[in-house]
């Protein structure tokens, strides 16, 4: 997948270049929040970028609740309050802020952390919750080419 990207990098670099900074700031704006929406998506349906389920939760035993888990995983954390958006005109950029990030660092790369203050340290499975699927890539190209061909 990153040689993907890099590819696509390197196609539209010259292309991009010819613009003005106005313009490409405005552009890059666009493309952010498109894949934004798409990373919302993708983690409402609960998939990793390669379109694998999510790892499901741990079962817990507690008394008078057992049976189907109520709410999915990350339902704040794909919220525009949680996930920011950060381009100018030579870079975009897509992440969680502040204590959210370190929540989404654990799930992202499987770390271990500690699910309350005085509780013992888990392993947590792997959710990538950020990341480049080929559609993704794909819309990308697409717009680029759509504003290229305004011009």
């Amino acid at each position: 997948m990153s040689d993907d990207l890099k590819a696509l990098e390197d196609w539209a670099g010259a292309l991009l270049a010819k613009l003005e900074p106005g313009e490409r700031r405005k552009l890059n704006q666009g493309i952010a929040r498109d894949l934004r929406k798409s990373q919302q998506q993708r983690i409402t349906a609960q998939r990793n970028p390669d379109g694998t389920p999510y790892a499901p939760r741990k079962a817990k035993n507690l008394r008078g609740k057992q049976g189907r888990v109520k709410r999915k995983m990350f339902t704040k954390l794909r919220t525009v309050k949680h996930l920011k958006l950060q381009s100018n005109a030579s870079s975009i950029g897509i992440a969680f802020m502040s204590r959210t990030a370190r929540l989404a660092r654990v799930h992202q790369y499987g770390l271990r952390d500690r699910p309350a203050r005085n509780s013992p340290e888990v392993r947590y499975s792997k959710r990538e919750l950020l990341g480049f699927s080929a559609s993704d890539l794909d819309m990308v190209r697409d717009r680029l080419l759509d504003h290229l061909s305004e011009l």
